[in-house]
């Protein structure tokens, strides 16, 4: 599949280019450090109800110095609480399509990962942070609340008490403590987030889809059930995934000493 651009236009601040399987996908409001406005949030959805056939994993990264610096504060609306919840459910909508779409997202984070960039990469499966990243949550010195869906994401990823801290005082991690914290999987020199999250991505689209979108969609659920909820919903998976032909045919290779085995690196 030849490399090209397509679907959501440059004013919506989203680019899109594909990689033989994966599609990348790139925040560009370099001008404003990649700040999220509406127009910007209701275009990553658009991108992800309609990403292009064939695509099976997916890339989430921003141009110029920074992934992505939160809430663009110059279009901050005055709602009143109606308005203001109706507003957060749609940032919901987004980034559930991001989290709960058809691929794996991995997310190549550099420079600001603040506020709402946050929210937006803690949506995403898996975090790689360069040497230049940092993470905040200044949203308690400013007035506000998250709205995107951070309190529920960034807390599985930190726990609840380094969260409340962060927001609290204005804590800020560096890239390395936000590794150690648990806010990225990967720590990688600086600039070499989105190689790694690309080579991450294309492993990713080789795996079977159904294993792939059961990790995406019932993994999640599974650790939130009670165990024998949980241990019923890991079998009826397992069951599915192992029916599929392309699973099938994977085991077969194996067996057959056609696939390698795994090794330490």
């Amino acid at each position: 599949m030849p490399n090209r651009k397509t679907a959501a236009p440059l004013q919506s601040g989203i680019e899109l280019h594909l990689q033989d399987e994966v599609a990348l996908i790139r925040l560009s409001r370099p001008a404003k450090r990649n700040a999220l406005n509406d127009g910007l949030i209701l275009a990553l959805r658009e991108t992800f109800q309609n990403l292009p056939p064939g695509v099976r994993a997916a890339v989430i990264h921003g141009e110029g110095e920074h992934f992505c610096a939160g809430l663009d504060l110059s279009e901050l609306q005055e709602r009143d609480a109606g308005q203001g919840m109706q507003h957060s459910r749609m940032w919901h909508a987004a980034l559930d399509g991001v989290e709960r779409g058809p691929v794996p997202v991995v997310a190549a984070l550099h420079g600001a990962v603040v506020g709402g960039g946050l929210e937006l990469a803690s949506a995403c499966h898996i975090r790689v942070a360069d040497e230049s990243t940092f993470f905040a949550l200044p949203e308690g010195t400013r007035g506000i609340f998250v709205g995107g869906g951070g309190s529920v994401r960034i807390s599985k990823l930190i726990g609840v008490a380094r969260m409340t801290d962060m927001m609290l005082t204005g804590r800020v991690y560096s890239a390395s403590e936000g590794e150690r914290a648990g806010l990225a999987q990967y720590l990688v020199p600086t600039g070499g987030a989105l190689e790694r999250a690309l080579a991450l991505a294309r492993q990713i689209a080789t795996n079977a889809p159904l294993t792939n979108y059961a990790l995406m969609h019932a993994l999640p659920r599974i650790a939130e059930q009670p165990a024998d909820h949980g241990y019923f919903t890991e079998a009826l998976i397992s069951g599915m995934a192992q029916a599929a032909p392309e699973a099938k045919e994977r085991v077969r290779a194996f067996l057959q000493g056609k696939a390698a085995k795994v090794q330490k690196k």
